[in-house]
């Protein structure tokens, strides 16, 4: 197909998801610009592929091939793919393990790890650990809707890793409160004896958080005196990623 017609038809797609099947394509060709003729044989071609599906009345929606393909696109990982070069800058910068997490069934999952020393720190890329101890754990859960939060507080226990984790979820309310409020959360050695790390959100367009990035260090190579230094680096860095991954979608 030519490039231009690959372009009408494409944008005919969007105007069609975007009215979510409340109007008939003339309707929809007519409040694009688009002539009605031409709309309905892009339509019609979409419909042969299976990327639209007639619902009656002149009306499409997302049909089984755009579905199934949708279903396949993992937002989350699409972003840890566009934060990876910030992160090696953001790890050779401030000499610490760099990692970006997401969530999945209340558990943080390591999408990225990098760094000169990433292989001292016993997380990998692929691991599950527990939120609530855990700065990237502490940003996501800090930035669920009230409900979910909520249903996570009233799911523990939360087992002790170390003398200095958050256990009772009055205490780790408001931890997660503090974390919301300041934008960004710490670890310290609340996962493990010896390691510190903070964690800052990575915003999507619509201001929800999929994903939280960190910086972890040896308590023995960290200088409290430069966190301020390193949460600014942080968000510096996240906002680099939330800009790029913008541009690509």
């Amino acid at each position: 197909m030519p490039l231009s017609a690959l372009s009408k038809s494409l944008a005919v797609l969007d105007a069609v998801i975007a009215d979510a099947g409340q109007s008939s394509v003339a309707a929809i060709a007519r409040a694009c610009g688009v002539p009605v003729a031409t709309a309905h044989r892009h339509v019609t071609a979409l419909v042969a592929q299976n990327y639209l599906a007639p619902i009656g009345y002149g009306r499409h929606v997302a049909g089984p091939r755009l579905r199934a393909l949708i279903e396949r696109v993992d937002e989350k990982q699409i972003i840890a793919k566009t934060a990876a070069p910030w992160l090696r800058q953001l790890a050779a910068h401030t000499r610490c393990v760099v990692q970006l997490g997401t969530l999945e069934s209340d558990m943080v999952t390591y999408r990225i790890k990098t760094g000169r020393n990433a292989g001292d720190l016993f997380t990998k890329v692929g691991m599950q650990l527990e939120a609530y101890c855990s700065a990237i754990g502490k940003v996501l859960l800090a930035n669920l809707p009230p409900a979910a939060q909520s249903a996570y507080l009233d799911a523990g226990p939360f087992f002790a890793l170390t003398a200095h984790t958050i256990t009772d979820p009055a205490l780790l309310k408001q931890e997660l409160d503090r974390v919301a409020d300041q934008g960004f959360a710490l670890d310290d050695e609340e996962v493990e004896t010896g390691l510190f790390c903070a964690a800052v959100p990575v915003h999507q367009r619509d201001g929800t958080v999929l994903t939280a990035i960190s910086a972890s260090q040896r308590m023995s190579h960290f200088d409290r005196t430069s966190l301020p230094k390193l949460i600014n680096d942080l968000h510096e860095t996240a906002r680099r990623i939330e800009h790029a991954t913008r541009i690509e979608n």
